[in-house]
């Protein structure tokens, strides 16, 4: 009854995570970024990581597993950038098309960020719909916050699931928690004084509330710092320096706002304490900033792992 899935733009592991935590098995994913490659081959070094242009990748040879799933780029749709959709040329929407068509999965988990859901993409999204249906899948998308899932940050993302018709009634989207995740002071409160630092307690409790959104950035543009400049202001009401990321945690002396290190992001983003980025701070900061909280991806993976599962038990049982 096991379950198998291929991943595109895999990133540092985010989804990749949560889908693991569902039940499914990775037969492939597959990513460009050299550092995100060495990153998942770390941390799972049985995983059969691709570090290639999903442009050149076949989907053929995986014809008929139960789940494509990927984050494909966000920047086409991003309210950061230009908006261009279909223009851009890091829009990946169609080559998710041609491996979809390709492999003809019983599922597809799509994830992107809330500009796709903008006016201005309307015609872009009816258009994908139709072609999804045309191949045979019930489309459907939402605006999940990742504050609803357990991740102390305000992150909304959009899903997109498609899902073969035998298996679309059975299909029901993921239900909120009925609790609060940590405050930001909660859940970094031991990384905070981990080095000795006496003003940790008073700094938690000032940081009594979730996080802004993580901003991972381009490679084009930014470093390692918390965001643009609202965001920067919005992690100064927390007691936070956003101006950059810190290598260690704050020491016994400290006297000032914190900075937060690579490893209380990832914390944040919802990445468990021993999944290791690899590469200087820069580009490991990129990682955890541009990734798929996986908690998030587990709330969704884990319902279409549901109605896979009842339906593959239906068969046998038939």
């Amino acid at each position: 009854m096991g379950l198998s899935c291929v991943e595109i733009c895999a990133g540092a592991g985010g989804q990749a995570l949560g889908l693991e935590r569902a039940g499914f098995e990775a037969e492939a994913l597959v990513e460009i970024d050299n550092r995100c490659c060495e990153t998942l081959r770390y941390n799972r070094p049985d995983w059969n990581v691709i570090e290639d242009d999903i442009k050149a990748f076949d989907g053929r040879p995986y014809k008929g597993i139960q789940l494509l799933a990927g984050g494909v780029p966000c920047p086409p749709f991003s309210k950061a950038g230009k908006q261009l959709g279909k223009n851009d040329e890091r829009d990946l929407f169609p080559e998710a098309l041609r491996l979809i068509d390709e492999i003809r999965p019983d599922a597809v988990m799509l994830e992107n960020v809330r500009g796709f859901l903008d006016a201005v993409f309307e015609d872009y999204r009816v258009k994908l719909k139709r072609k999804l249906q045309r191949m045979g899948y019930v489309v459907d998308w939402r605006l999940l916050n990742a504050s609803d899932y357990g991740v102390s940050q305000l992150r909304p993302r959009v899903v997109i699931v498609a899902l073969k018709k035998e298996f679309a009634r059975s299909f029901h989207w993921c239900t909120p928690l009925n609790y609060n995740p940590p405050t930001v002071g909660e859940l970094l409160l031991d990384q905070m004084k981990s080095s000795g630092w006496g003003g940790a307690r008073r700094w938690a409790k000032m940081a009594d509330d979730i996080a802004p959104t993580i901003v991972g950035g381009s490679k084009k543009h930014g470093g390692p710092d918390l965001g643009p400049t609202r965001a920067k202001q919005a992690w100064a009401t927390l007691g936070v320096n956003g101006m950059t990321i810190a290598n260690e945690p704050p020491a016994k002396d400290h006297v000032g706002m914190p900075r937060l290190t690579v490893e209380m992001v990832a914390r944040i983003q919802g990445f468990p304490d021993d999944w290791t980025f690899l590469g200087k701070k820069t580009p490991a900061y990129r990682q955890v900033g541009n990734a798929f909280p996986p908690p998030v991806a587990h709330a969704v993976a884990a319902q279409i792992q549901e109605c896979l599962l009842a339906r593959k038990l239906f068969s046998v049982a038939g």
